[in-house]
């Protein structure tokens, strides 16, 4: 596990926020933190030694007012979060990840990957991916895919790079976290089932996106984006009502110090309520159950680097803190 970063100002937005901790050798242990970085227990605080935060997420509109009332009670007690190893905030038992979400992003991927004997001008192209984007906004066609829970790892975990991960990339994502089953709800009335957000970065292996054996049936999201570790998540999870506006957060991705993704939320082509909406017409959503909501402009590809041994990605998002996670090549025998 590597060092977590030190805040520049308060680690999140808000009075508190949800953690999943553990002291060494321990069991995790749901975690109310306060933005000075102390921690209560809230199996102690709640009087329940089998809870969780995705049970806490199970009755949210109960649990709510409780973590209002011990962030404001002084009385509680804290400990040092420093005293805690950090984990991912929350196992959801579904992922709902999507493509495609981030206006500048379409358009760069759409002039760097042209069709052979497409020899148009770069801004007839780029004028192009503007009508496709366009036109998908209007017809309301968000594209969601699934991922694997096992993928997910802690916000300060070592990422392992497979040995047979080629062309292993980054990618900076808000997650929202479900709070209410969801089915079939409205775009107006899908934030209402958003419990909270946090960071995750949805990893992808470039060079096992497409299948080469059998081109017809497009996309394996399961070879390049599920292999374990590919999704660090978190520190924490952020509640609704101290995220002013999911729709203009920053998004910023460092490697090894320099910056590679930096973009606003404002970029996105489908906001976070038509994502869950979307995600909510086909499936049941589940308290816990995250949504990511697509990546912005910078990653691995649009640079001409991918992820190699050593390298260190620190990401954040407005509000939501930030996540330092090394990438370690595979041992292979």
């Amino acid at each position: 596990m590597f060092v977590k970063p030190a805040p520049a100002s308060a680690p999140f937005a808000g009075p508190f926020a949800l953690a999943t901790l553990s002291t060494p050798g321990g069991p995790e242990f749901p975690a109310l933190v306060t933005p000075d970085e102390l921690v209560v227990d809230l199996r102690i605080a709640l009087d329940d030694d089998r809870l969780t935060t995705r049970r806490l997420l199970e009755d949210w509109a109960a649990a709510l007012p409780r973590l209002r009332s011990l962030a404001d009670d002084g009385a509680v007690a804290r400990a040092p979060l420093a005293d805690f190893s950090v984990h991912a905030p929350v196992e959801p038992r579904q992922v709902f990840q999507s493509g495609a979400n981030y206006r500048q992003h379409v358009i760069d991927l759409h002039v760097a990957h042209k069709a052979p004997g497409d020899d148009r001008p770069e801004d007839v192209r780029r004028a192009e991916a503007a009508e496709i984007m366009d036109r998908r906004a209007t017809e309301d066609l968000p594209y969601v895919f699934i991922g694997l829970p096992s993928a997910i790892t802690g916000p300060y975990d070592d990422v392992v790079l497979p040995s047979w991960a080629a062309k292993p990339d980054w990618e900076l994502e808000l997650a929202a976290v479900i709070g209410r089953p969801a089915h079939g709800v409205s775009v107006e009335e899908a934030l209402e089932y958003v419990a909270g957000y946090t960071i995750a970065n949805d990893l992808t292996d470039r060079a096992t996106v497409f299948r080469r054996d059998m081109p017809q049936i497009g996309t394996d999201w399961l070879r390049s984006k599920n292999a374990p570790g590919f999704t660090p998540l978190g520190p924490w999870i952020v509640p609704t009502e101290s995220v002013t506006d999911p729709g203009d957060l920053q998004l910023t991705l460092n490697l090894n110090g320099e910056t590679m993704q930096d973009e606003s939320t404002k970029d996105m082509i489908f906001n976070v309520a038509r994502m869950v909406s979307y995600a909510s017409q086909s499936a049941q959503l589940l308290p816990g159950d995250l949504v990511l909501t697509g990546s912005p402009a910078g990653n691995g590809m649009h640079w001409g680097r991918l992820l190699r041994d050593g390298d260190v990605m620190d990401g954040s998002i407005t509000g939501l803190g930030a996540q330092r996670t090394r990438c370690v090549a595979e041992v292979t025998e």
